[in-house]
This record gives C-alpha cells, structure tokens and sequence, in this order.
C-alpha cells in the first residue's frame, strides 16, 4: 500500500520498490472524491443493466470503442498463449477513450484512437467523463513519479503521452450472481499484461483478481476501501528491459461459498502517443543477459496486442511476456 500524499522522496522510494518487485501497486492519497467513484459505479450498472440486445447495438466492430459482448474476446491471445481453459474470456465490457480530434492542430488519425460512441443512458456520459479525467490525473502523477525513480528527465513521460492513446474500458464479468459456480475452469478474463505505460484500476472489493507475484505463482488482491489498483503495462517494461516488470494478472470467476457474486471493474489504460518510439533507456540495456527490447511504436505493438485479444490473431512477438504465463502455470 503507497499513500501518494506522503513524503515525495518516501513515495518514490516505494514505487522504484513495488515495480521492481512485482509491478503492481495499490495506491491511497490519490485525491478522487468518493463521489466520482460512485458516479462511475452508477452509470456501468445502468448501461449493464441494459437488455442484453440494447447492449450489442452499441458495438463498434474494428474499433477500440464501444461493447464487447461476453465470450468476444481471449486476453491471453494478446501474449501469444492459448488460454488454458481453452475458452474465451467470460466478461463483458465498454469502452471510451480519447478522440483524435482532441488534440487539434496535430492531424491525428482517428484510427490510432477511434470515436466515442455514447449510450443513451441518463448520466452515462457525465459520470463516466469525470472519472476519466481523475484517473488520467492519476496516471499523469503516476509517470512524474517514474521519471524521478527512473532518474530521467522531469518530462520524459509528457513527451511520450501528451497527445496518449487513452482509453477506460468499464468490465462486468457477466455469469449471473447467485449462480453456482460450474465444474472446471471458466475464465472471467485469461492471463494478460496491459499494452501501455501504466493502468490506473477502480475494481469491486469481490475475490477474482490474481497477479503473479515475486515467487512466480499467482496471488489474489482485493482492493481495501477507497483504494486503486494500478499496473505497469509492456511499454514501461520496455523502457526498463524488465528491471521494472509488466503486471502479469488475470481474473477468476468472482466465486463466494460456491456460487457467483457479481464483480465489475474499470481500467483506464495510459498508452503513450501512437507515433511515439519506445527503446530501452540507457543504462537499463544490461538486465536479462545483456538483451534489450527492439524499439517499437506505439501504435505498432497497441495493434498486435487488440489483433490477440479481439481478433484471435496470436501475437508472436510478445516472447518474454508469453513465457512468463507459462512459468506461472
């Protein structure tokens, strides 16, 4: 646990600590009010609460936007690996994020970002668009901590996320609650690690989450109250040559005394800018046998992790990142 609001030097120290541990923290003092998490709460049950037919209306195929069904999707495919239950993921979601037109001036292309679609779904939009902008001040703080662990320049993360792919994808994991938990393995969502720099997580206090720990073997984490969770994503791992690691987690069915309880969870992903070439860093270049990661752009690797995890396309390229979900298994 690491209260933002402590000492700057303390903070820092603990931060360096947990990313090179494990690259996973859960975080305290980070200044949302209540009020925003509720808001958010309120409007994903009110648009999961929509009749299952009104939901898929609000697809947008070919895009990083918009509902993914339950069964749509195979985390584990975004690293190269087979889910070990040999099923897609048991989850529903929806997703918004930045526009490329946010940022005028800079001709973006919409389709390193995509276009919001917004239900029809009273204070949905509200709601929803207010913790985007707390969890990207999260986020933001989060990296101008890095850079201090990291001992670079105050604003080498601006440089790579001042015009980010940003993106809060909201996840109901869908059995219905009350239902006994079935015989063998169901995957509320397969092992992955996130694609970006740094997640920042709102999640239900509901057993489910599991991360691989420092000994290798998967531990659960439940959020204490008021809490977020936050992940390093690939691109950090990138930076560092895995000195400081991508969180390796995935989620179980949310099972108390044998049957299901509903869970819901909310990540907002901060990818960095999709023209933005990620290289190891100097200095960081001599872990794991002397290796560094081949540079890569940003839009490049977001694609092939979406073509695993939505289009069923296997990403090859993810070598590390798929044997570690090996090791753990």
């Amino acid at each position: 646990m690491i209260d933002l609001s402590g000492p700057r030097h303390d903070v820092v120290a603990e931060v360096d600590d947990a990313c090179r541990r494990v690259g996973f923290l859960q975080i305290v003092g980070h200044g949302i009010d209540a009020a925003v998490a509720d808001g958010l709460a309120d409007a994903m049950d009110a648009f999961f609460a929509l009749p299952a037919e009104v939901r898929a209306g609000y697809r947008v195929p070919g895009a990083n936007r918009g509902y993914s069904p339950p069964k749509s999707e195979s985390l584990s495919l975004s690293l190269g690996v087979e889910s070990a239950a040999r099923m897609n993921d048991f989850f529903e979601a929806f997703n918004v994020g930045v526009e490329g037109r946010s940022f005028p001036g800079l001709d973006l292309d919409e389709n390193d970002y995509g276009i919001n679609l917004w239900p029809d779904v009273a204070g949905f939009r509200e709601n929803v668009e207010a913790w985007f902008a707390e969890a990207g001040r999260v986020a933001r703080a989060l990296t101008s901590i890095f850079a201090e662990a990291l001992h670079l320049p105050p604003d080498f993360f601006t440089a790579i996320t001042d015009h980010s792919i940003d993106v809060l994808r909201m996840n109901n994991y869908a059995l219905p609650p009350g239902t006994l938990a079935p015989d063998g393995e169901l995957t509320g969502m397969g092992e992955h690690t996130d694609f970006g720099i740094v997640t920042v997580l709102w999640a239900d206090p509901i057993p489910g989450l599991q991360i691989v720990g420092p000994d290798g073997r998967w531990q659960d984490v439940s959020p204490i109250d008021g809490a977020l969770l936050v992940n390093l994503g690939d691109l950090t791992a990138r930076l560092t040559n895995d000195q400081w690691r991508s969180t390796l987690h995935r989620v179980r069915p949310p099972v108390v005394d044998g049957a299901i309880r509903r869970r819901r969870s909310a990540a907002f992903f901060h990818d960095g800018n999709p023209d933005a070439v990620i290289a190891t860093l100097p200095g960081f270049d001599s872990a794991a046998d002397g290796l560094a990661y081949a540079p890569i752009r940003v839009r490049d690797h977001i694609a092939a992790k979406l073509a695993g995890s939505r289009q069923g396309r296997s990403n090859a390229a993810a070598i590390r990142e798929a044997q570690r979900v090996l090791d753990a298994r």
